[in-house]
């Protein structure tokens, strides 16, 4: 073969190599997820004087998920009467609380915890069927357990999103799904003090389903067993945070606590082990819980080919008292100060050392 030749050849070989490179450059996949704290809402927020707003609609944009927890349950024909002794603790909402949501840009939700079972299975129900109706994915929930151990996906701009969610802890009798019930998808403890291994297992299998199916998975619990302390986060929760990972979740979230708990790395993968509150409309006073309830971050993360690569940590700070009590803004700078610090005090506790700067912290991919 002579050397013209033999470059035409080279050049069509390198030209065919890069026509079926480009489409697979292509198909890469970045999607970005705003990790919101839990949203306890029961009231209207009233935009008119919220003067934080658009700033907050501006930040949570950035992002093509925007995830809570949906702390309530939403009022429909099917409710029954309170399953709770104390209406203190009921948390009930009208459906267009969820449309209120929606406005911020919420468009992703777990639906396991302990307060979607207050009205009964039929308030369960109503929850799935407002959020269904409005288009907004949840999982935690189901019509029986398989149904509430399943993924819910997001498909936008960045890519497939998949959400799987659990709940550890104080969900009443009667709440969780079985194989022939509706209710939520529940992980009891085992006799020696860990989560159930068949809970963990179908966890685990829905993970690894969801990993197959979207480009980012996240591993969600609302957990309510803590180590003595609701702040402090327990080493059953911190196990079972990283079989998730292992099981193929690209970034595990949990609420449960209405504080912060502390984050770290695990694989490469971000564990927040509890992000505080986005929205809290509890009927307690506001020292029940202490200043720290009114403190929550927005993790930003984003990921590439399923894996996580680095995230921003945005404070908010929510309304103590006075008729907008619980609503969020973007911290100030003294506020983002004090809410960051605590942050990075609690991850050292866990062995990790959080990077605070410019008004945000920042978790580097792994």
């Amino acid at each position: 073969m002579n050397a013209s030749r033999r470059d035409i050849l080279s050049a069509g070989l390198a030209a065919a190599a890069a026509a079926v490179a480009a489409p697979a450059l292509a198909q890469v996949r970045r999607p970005t997820v705003a990790l919101l704290g839990q949203a306890l809402i029961t009231r209207d927020l009233d935009d008119r004087s919220w003067a934080g707003r658009e700033a907050l609609i501006r930040a949570l944009a950035q992002s093509d998920v925007r995830f809570t927890d949906l702390e309530v349950v939403i009022r429909g024909p099917r409710a029954g009467a309170p399953t709770r002794s104390d209406p203190m603790t009921v948390h009930d909402a009208d459906p267009a609380l969820i449309d209120a949501l929606a406005r911020l840009g919420i468009n992703l939700a777990a639906t396991s915890n302990n307060h979607v079972f207050d009205l009964g299975t039929g308030g369960i129900l109503d929850t799935m069927a407002a959020l269904a109706t409005r288009g907004i994915p949840f999982a935690g929930t189901g019509g029986d357990l398989a149904a509430a151990a399943a993924p819910a996906f997001v498909t936008t701009r960045g890519g497939r999103v998949a959400l799987v969610a659990c709940a550890t802890g104080m969900v009443r009798p009667g709440g969780a799904a079985t194989p022939t019930r509706a209710g939520v998808h529940e992980i009891g403890l085992g006799p020696d003090g860990q989560f159930e291994a068949e809970g963990v297992a179908r966890m685990q299998a829905s993970i690894a389903a969801a990993r197959a199916q979207a480009d980012a998975v996240i591993a969600y619990q609302h957990n309510h067993y803590w180590e003595g302390q609701n702040w402090r986060t327990s080493e059953r929760q911190r196990t079972f945070a990283r079989a998730c990972i292992d099981a193929g979740a690209s970034v595990f979230c949990a609420h449960g606590a209405p504080l912060l708990h502390g984050i770290e790395v695990y694989k490469g993968a971000p564990l927040f082990h509890c992000l505080g509150n986005f929205i809290f409309h509890t009927r307690k006073a506001e020292d029940h819980y202490g200043p720290e309830a009114w403190q929550g971050v927005i993790a930003e993360c984003r990921f590439e080919a399923g894996r996580f690569a680095g995230a921003r940590l945005v404070p908010v700070q929510l309304e103590p008292d006075g008729p907008n009590r619980g609503r969020p803004a973007l911290a100030t700078a003294a506020e983002g100060r004090v809410i960051l610090d605590r942050l990075a005090a609690l991850s050292d506790g866990l062995g990790y050392r959080l990077a605070v700067r410019d008004g945000a912290a920042v978790i580097p991919a792994g």
